[in-house]
């Protein structure tokens, strides 16, 4: 009598389904709205979940101006650069940042922070849209519309 044999199934770029999600981050808070687009990205919510392999989706985020920070993190969180001459390091507030001419790079620098580094995490943050205002074009990927306030109550801020 032959063993039961046991093997995990593996994905290969053949068998990985990528979808479009939509995602309208007004009123979300940043940290949790970016914990749950990271494992969208690494595809950490599919079944066939492979580590080495970007078997996620893709994600468009729009209203990324419009997300809330907790507390007092839009005056008291600091994000550093450093321009590369000695004595550079720059500074500026998450309140700045999202006043500034870009601030959905509150919310892409918030989701490249949780995803691993490397090429695998350089090529599945390339499968991240963040847009500011509430137009995107990528409508003729005909996104499905994911409602992250629903997912929790403590998603979205006064709700």
């Amino acid at each position: 009598m032959k063993a039961l044999m046991k093997t995990t199934k593996v994905a290969t770029p053949a068998t990985i389904e990528k979808k479009w999600l939509l995602i309208d981050a007004e009123g979300l808070v940043v940290g949790r709205l970016a914990s749950i687009v990271a494992n969208i990205l690494r595809g950490k919510h599919k079944p066939s979940f492979t580590p080495f392999m970007d078997c996620g989706d893709n994600v468009i985020i729009v209203n990324a101006g419009k997300v809330h920070f907790t507390g007092k993190k839009l005056k008291d969180k600091i994000y550093y650069k450093h321009t590369g001459y000695a004595g550079g390091l720059k500074e500026i507030t998450a309140g700045k940042v999202l006043e500034g001419r870009f601030p959905e790079r509150v919310l892409e620098k918030a989701v490249e922070r949780m995803i691993p580094r490397g090429p695998l995490g350089r090529q599945q943050m390339r499968n991240l849209r963040i847009f500011a205002g509430a137009e995107h074009d990528h409508t003729a990927q005909n996104p499905e519309v994911l409602d992250v306030a629903s997912m929790n109550r403590k998603n979205k801020v006064g709700a």
